[in-house]
């Protein structure tokens, strides 16, 4: 199931990337065909001009020469007008040459009857030389023409870039090409020289979005270094690629949502399991715990009522002591218990008073020393802290400290002596205590989960280790509630370290 909606969710993400680089695709291919779309109106208008200012000056010319001829060429009643026509190149060259004559006679030079008799030879000689007269026209138009070409080609491309490029009407070019190609978000243009020396940027200029950049050559057919280059970058971009998917965003939310309730589900149901398991644990090992004060006062109870068993002043005290150790056992284990759901419901209330540190440690050793000596070990004392004032519940806190040293004893190394080490001392504003020993260790996997309320540590096959868990969870609490901290330090087989800090008491 999870793996299905996380197929899921990779298919619509895979979607929405296929659909924003098709996009971006589309994107380019617009801008770079609408950047070339207003290079060639550039070009166009540029040759625009120098038509229209070339024919303007040549017909000028024309009109010039005509009045002229007009005036002074008159022979035979016949007025004769010439046109000479060349191209001159900037070196000098000439290019094309040709004369264009217009012939015009009077008609009253001409014999009446001729003109009467002769209609059918005067409509055709007229066609001719209507024919004549456009045909020169075309080719004194072609010859503007070439004449223009080269000009442009030997004058135009001496003019700087910024003479030659009217950059209000370049933007609106772009703008009319982006818009006729579906691209309407805001841009920043510059133009630059092929050295790439800026010649203009619009007001509004930013460097925001130019990392996809996008530019064209102006005047392609020029020489290399009178070309320009115009410049153009959208800072919206990113927005105006994703808004043809947010459409799919919905969904991938919901999958999303989906996945995660999955996911939280099992984590819910496998955490369910763990407490289910450490319930079962807690009661076999609460059972197993509880079982052995109970037949161990049974036993006791049935030899006092044995009446074919001789009862001794001094069986009567054994059994007596054996009966009163093993309530007071009993009653340590449920009040451990009912500690823990104390703190839990936050009814815990503390006697605090003001202690000495190192006395107590003292103390703890004197009591543990026998037990430690039992294992053919010792506990090595080094009272170091100078200012050691505790203000702490003494019940609860001298319960920690023994709580530690009795899992120093439960969990120690069967093959060689157990060593304990307490040292006090004083760092930083703080009292630090430690308890180290030469017992089994923990494992580092286990180190993060020992101050959990209920866990153990695996100990294999061995059953002499017993409780319920809760006595660093226990141990963590009182101390926290003190406003300190707890650390563990522990390698597997070589022993652990509990380090206890607590504010300093200013005497």
């Amino acid at each position: 199931m999870g793996l299905s909606f996380l197929a899921l969710l990779l298919l619509q993400l895979s979607y929405i990337e296929e659909m924003a680089k098709m996009k971006k695709e589309q994107f380019d291919e617009s801008v770079n065909r609408s950047l070339y779309r207003a290079s060639r109106n550039l070009e166009f208008n540029e040759t625009l001009r120098y038509l229209e200012k070339d024919v303007n000056e040549t017909e000028r010319r024309a009109y010039q020469r005509d009045s002229v001829m007009t005036q002074g060429g008159q022979l035979n009643g016949v007025i004769q007008h010439t046109h000479q026509y060349s191209v001159t190149g900037k070196d000098g060259t000439i290019y094309s040459s040709f004369q264009l004559k217009t012939i015009t006679t009077k008609p009253s030079s001409v014999p009446k009857a001729m003109i009467m008799k002769s209609d059918k030879n005067s409509i055709s000689d007229a066609s001719k030389s209507l024919q004549e007269i456009v045909r020169n026209r075309y080719v004194y138009q072609k010859a503007l023409l070439d004449e223009v070409v080269y000009r442009i080609l030997y004058t135009a491309s001496d003019k700087p870039l910024k003479e030659r490029v009217n950059f209000k009407m370049l933007d609106q070019d772009i703008r009319a090409e982006l818009m006729n190609n579906g691209v309407n978000i805001p841009y920043h243009v510059t133009v630059s020289t092929a050295d790439g020396r800026e010649v203009f940027r619009c007001s509004d200029y930013t460097d925001e979005g130019d990392a996809y950049t996008y530019s064209q050559v102006l005047f392609r057919n020029d020489p290399s270094n009178k070309m320009g280059i115009v410049k153009i970058h959208f800072p919206d971009i990113n927005s105006y690629i994703f808004s043809s998917i947010r459409f799919m965003i919905p969904s991938v939310i919901f999958t999303l949502i989906l996945l995660i309730t999955f996911i939280f589900t099992i984590v819910v149901i496998f955490r369910q399991k763990r407490y289910t398991e450490i319930k079962n644990d807690f009661i076999n090992n609460m059972t197993h715990e509880l079982k052995t004060p109970i037949a161990s006062i049974s036993l006791a109870a049935q030899m006092l009522n044995d009446n074919s068993v001789a009862k001794s002043e001094r069986m009567m005290s054994h059994l007596g002591g054996v009966i009163n150790e093993e309530s007071k056992r009993l009653r340590f284990l449920v009040e451990k218990v009912l500690q823990m759901s104390m703190f839990d419901n936050k009814n815990a209330v503390f006697k605090k008073k003001e202690l000495d540190l190192n006395e107590m440690v003292e103390s703890i050793a004197n009591s543990f020393t026998l037990r430690v000596e039992h294992t053919g070990g010792k506990i090595y004392t080094d009272i170091g802290a100078v200012n050691s004032s505790i203000y702490v519940d003494e019940m609860h806190f001298q319960n920690v400290i023994f709580n530690l040293m009795d899992n120093a004893v439960k969990y120690r190394n069967p093959d060689k002596p157990l060593d304990i080490y307490m040292k006090t001392w004083n760092a930083n504003g703080r009292l630090y205590l430690s308890i180290k020993d030469t017992g089994i260790g923990i494992k580092k996997e286990n180190l993060k989960k020992v101050f959990e309320k209920f866990y153990r540590v695996h100990t294999g096959n061995r059953h002499d280790a017993k409780g319920f868990g809760l006595g660093l969870a226990y141990v963590k609490k009182i101390i926290e509630l003190h406003k300190g901290e707890i650390h563990v330090e522990s390698e597997y087989g070589n022993g652990t370290i509990f380090t206890i800090s607590l504010p300093e008491i200013d005497n």
